[in-house]
């Protein structure tokens, strides 16, 4: 069973957060909102942007952002009921030991990230002041440890960059999707633009929603400090709706008008490059320290301690270390399909929750964890095997599939168990 932490642990890595530590609503949206303002959904959105017309890439931002947000919503929901993250809950799913392997998809996925942006930042620093390449490797290691500083802090870090954060990048980009606008002649012309690539609305969809899932799968480290299961849900959807929709729309934006896809590069084409990198920097460092959060979290639970912050430490030091070693090069593809593996477990674990437990896991007299459980880790391959196999909206189906595979065989464990009871009395008698 699952324990409730006292208030003098570490954010409660390995424990249910009382009710009497939960955040407002107000700053788990800004920290949401920090998180989802993700610069790969730039980039994702600028390669929607450049394929389709204008209606068409609207209606298509909507609907992939719309079906992320709802997923997210939904796990958001469960975290708040329960006071438990991903990690913790995919110990009901999955089984005491099963869920290691669930947390070591996630930890390797926020790791890879993490490297990612902390090459990002130094990369294009670099080539946006005119240093000398020389100090790409420093600023990795700046940049690597720096952005860890307020995950290692906590929750209260966060909330308080993301304060101070989320309300300067909004105000950024408003500026530069007026000027975008402006220089584009105004909708009416944005609206009449021609397309310059192929890709079909499957496709499209499919990377808007997947772009992101790794996040709104482990977007339960703070919706799990929400008052209520509703008040998480609310705020997870129009979190991530709005934040990673308006980033993606940023990207597309930027494709059409500049054939740019990153803020920093639009910033740049419109005559403003300091805004660009100071844009570049709250950008990256609000999304990198939730990323660190998330990988501390699941690490704990992985490793089996509660030493959030040293476990914070270790994991920048591994993520800078690839950054260091030029592997977010190849790291993209690799974690695009990590980005397929991952969405499964959020579809078992609303499953779990609505079916398997049917909403009882805050009760103190549950039974203990099984090491395995088979519904869920059979449901999550079947899931994994058929999103990969799809051609149609892969994370989509791997969470649908999923969710209706353990529903299926939780209950027809629990009609073959009901039968033998019966037969288990007559013997005894």
């Amino acid at each position: 069973m699952i324990p409730t932490a006292s208030p003098r642990e570490e954010d409660y890595p390995l424990n249910r957060v009382p009710v009497d530590q939960r955040k407002s609503a107000w700053s788990m949206g800004l920290i949401l909102l920090g998180f989802t303002f993700f610069t790969a959904s730039m980039w994702a959105g600028g390669s929607v942007g450049q394929a389709f017309d204008f209606a068409t890439l609207l209606m298509v931002l909507a609907v992939g952002n719309l079906l992320l947000a709802i997923y997210a919503a939904v796990l958001g929901y469960i975290a708040a009921k329960t006071g438990m993250n991903t990690a913790l809950l995919s110990r009901f799913s999955f089984g005491k030991s099963g869920s290691k392997l669930t947390d070591l998809i996630l930890l390797l996925t926020q790791i890879g990230w993490y490297a990612w942006g902390t090459a990002t930042m130094a990369t294009l620093l670099v080539e946006l002041t005119g240093m000398q390449e020389l100090m790409t490797t420093p600023l990795m290691l700046v940049f690597g440890f720096g952005f860890c500083v307020t995950a290692s802090i906590g929750y209260r870090a966060l909330a308080w960059l993301s304060r101070l954060a989320v309300p300067a990048m909004i105000i950024l980009i408003g500026i530069s999707m007026a000027l975008a606008t402006s220089d584009a002649g105004g909708f009416s012309k944005l609206a009449h633009l021609t397309p310059t690539d192929d890709m079909t609305v499957a496709t499209a969809i499919t990377l808007v929603f997947g772009t992101f899932v790794a996040g709104a799968t482990q977007s339960t480290n703070w919706t799990r400090f929400a008052r209520s299961g509703k008040t998480a849900a609310i705020i997870t959807l129009l979190a991530f709706f709005i934040g990673n929709g308006l980033m993606m729309l940023v990207g597309a934006f930027g494709a059409l008008v500049y054939q740019e896809t990153d803020i920093v590069g639009i910033m740049t084409a419109q005559g403003l490059l300091t805004f660009g990198i100071l844009m570049l920097f709250l950008n990256l460092w609000t999304t990198q320290d939730n990323i660190a959060y998330n990988f501390s979290v699941v690490g704990c639970d992985l490793l089996g301690t509660g030493r959030r912050e040293s476990v914070t430490i270790a994991g920048a030091a591994i993520s800078t270390t690839l950054a260091v070693l030029g592997m977010q090069e190849w790291l993209i593809p690799f974690l695009v399909l990590l980005g397929t593996f991952i969405p499964p477990i959020g579809g078992v674990i609303m499953a779990s929750y609505f079916s398997g437990h049917k909403r009882r896991y805050g009760e103190s007299g549950e039974r203990a964890l099984p090491a395995f459980n088979l519904p869920g880790l059979t449901a999550y391959a079947i899931g994994s095997a058929v999103a990969v196999a799809s051609p149609w909206v892969a994370p989509i189906v791997g969470v649908v599939v999923a969710a209706f595979s353990f529903t299926v065989l939780q209950q027809t464990l629990e009609a073959v168990r009901i039968r033998r009871r019966p037969n288990l009395r007559r013997r005894l008698a």
